[in-house]
C-alpha cells in the first residue's frame, strides 16, 4: 500500500470534570494522509493540536469521531476503534513513535533501554545490543554511560537514548514529537539524516519540528494544524 496512513473526519475533545462537565474542543474534522517515504510535518503556534494529533494516532488518547486506517501486517487497521490488544499489535510491528520524553522502567541500562523493541520482536539479545550500541554510538552518546540507567541522564542524553529506541526498528510509520528539541546541533545533524535514511527505506514519518532548521530540512509537506481547531489560538 503506497499510502500507509490515512486520517479521516478525526475529532478530539476533553472533559473539564472539575469544571462541571465542561467539554473543550481540540481538533475537528482533521484528514490527512501519509506515503511512503514522505515526511509530513505538523504545523501551526502551539497549543492548536499538534501532539494531541500524535497521541490519537499512537492510541494514547481516545477519538471522538473518525478513523484512523494503517497498513498492518497487510490489513487496514482503524486505530480509533481498535482493541486495546490489536493497537499494541500495531505498536509493536508497524507503528513507533518518538515522543519528547524518555520513559522507561528504573534500573534497566540505555543499551537494553534501546534494545528492547527489537527483543520484543523476537530478535536475539545480542544482536539487539549490538544494533542498540551501533545507534548510540552514531549519536554520540559517550559509551561509558551505555550501562548505566537513562535516568541519572542530561535531558540530551536522555533524548538520544529516546530516539535511538524510536529508529532502532523497522516499523513502516514513525511518529516524531519534537525529536530533537534537547539536542545539540551536532546530534540535531544527525537526526537528520536518519530520518533521511528512513524515508529511503520507505517508511512514512509524521512529525512535529519546532526548530526551523531542522523542519526545512526533513519535510516533504507541511500541514497547518491551525485548519483543524475550533478555537482561535494566539501564535
Amino acid at each position: 500500500m503506497a499510502t500507509p496512513l490515512v486520517v479521516s473526519d478525526v475529532a478530539k475533545s476533553f472533559t473539564m470534570h472539575l469544571r462541571d462537565g465542561i467539554r473543550l474542543p481540540v481538533v475537528s474534522a482533521v484528514s490527512f494522509s501519509v506515503k511512503k517515504g514522505e515526511c509530513v510535518v505538523l504545523g501551526g503556534p502551539s497549543g492548536v493540536g499538534k501532539s494531541s494529533i500524535l497521541k490519537m494516532l499512537y492510541g494514547n488518547y481516545g477519538v471522538d469521531a473518525g478513523q484512523i486506517l494503517i497498513e498492518h501486517n497487510g490489513q487496514l487497521v482503524d486505530l480509533a476503534s481498535a482493541a486495546p490488544r490489536a493497537v499494541l499489535e500495531v505498536r509493536r510491528d508497524t507503528l513507533g513513535y518518538v515522543s519528547q520524553f524518555l520513559r522507561v522502567v528504573p534500573r534497566v541500562s540505555a543499551l537494553d533501554v534501546v534494545a528492547e523493541p527489537l527483543v520484543a520482536r523476537g530478535v536475539a539479545q545480542i544482536e539487539a545490543r549490538e544494533r542498540a550500541a551501533d545507534l548510540l554510538a552514531r549519536l554520540n552518546l559517550p559509551k561509558e554511560l551505555w550501562q548505566l540507567p537513562p535516568a541519572t541522564f542530561s535531558g540530551g542524553e536522555q533524548q538520544r537514548v529516546n530516539i535511538a529506541r524510536g529508529f532502532i526498528t523497522d516499523h513502516t510509520v514513525l511518529l516524531l514529537d519534537e525529536p530533537t528539541a534537547s539536542l545539540d546541533a551536532r546530534n540535531r545533524a544527525v537526526v537528520v539524516e536518519m530520518i533521511a535514511a528512513k524515508k529511503v527505506a520507505g517508511v512514512a514519518l509524521l512529525g512535529i519540528f519546532h526548530d526551523e532548521e531542522v523542519r526545512d530540512a526533513v519535510a516533504d509537506r507541511i500541514i497547518d494544524v491551525s485548519a483543524f481547531s475550533p478555537r482561535k489560538v494566539a501564535a
